[in-house]
């Protein structure tokens, strides 16, 4: 019943269905909502923040168009769902997070489910060290008022990045970039609601 709805929906990828259909969404949400993990909408997790729809997230991960070999780099890990996702369809996956309390969280989740190619890292999405290197995906689950360069020059060569871009208490438009020789080619797909992206890491939680 879950992948069909998926598949209702418009995703269509095998890959991305058999992952979606494989990680168990119930062990990401609060223990009072594990009822509803598989119904199609948003459900709050702490720190004020939220686990995506199964829609949106088979989307998104979808529109990355994700190769084995990839390494990606998602910004917010939230309660790891989306970066699960992820890690059934790439090398490696770096997903970084400002809330102490989350990080830590997902990553003894992901190391319990046996998911030990991804990486959690405390720290401000928004703001992130050099040295992490380029990535050939990048993923923000966030709303981002405008795709900085700070993360598009991160992108290698035919690399993808998509983000909701838009006004942080509103309505945001997913947007993906894809790097090309001739430069950025930008690209408007869905409306969709995300919590903001904000900047540094939290003081508290």
């Amino acid at each position: 019943m879950f992948q069909l709805t998926l598949r209702r929906r418009g995703i269509s990828d095998q890959a991305v269905l058999r992952a979606m259909e494989e990680v168990p969404r119930e062990v990401f949400v609060e223990d009072l909502d594990r009822a509803d993990a598989y119904r199609d909408s948003a459900l709050g997790i702490c720190c004020g923040q939220t686990i995506s729809q199964p829609f949106v997230v088979a989307y998104m991960t979808e529109q990355l168009r994700l190769k084995k070999e990839h390494r990606v780099l998602e910004i917010g890990a939230g309660s790891g769902y989306q970066a699960a996702i992820l890690s059934r369809l790439a090398a490696q996956v770096l997903t970084v997070e400002r809330f102490r309390t989350l990080a830590d969280t997902a990553r003894k989740r992901l190391e319990r489910l046996g998911y030990h190619n991804v990486e959690v890292m405390l720290g401000d999405g928004l703001n992130l060290p050099p040295n992490l290197g380029p990535f050939d995906r990048i993923i923000v689950t966030a709303a981002v008022t405008e795709i900085s360069e700070g993360l598009t020059s991160r992108l290698e060569k035919d690399g993808i990045l998509i983000a909701p871009v838009g006004p942080q208490h509103g309505v945001q438009t997913l947007v993906r970039v894809v790097r090309t020789e001739a430069g950025l080619e930008r690209k408007e797909l869905v409306d969709v609601r995300f919590v903001p992206a904000l900047p540094g890491i939290a003081r508290e939680l």
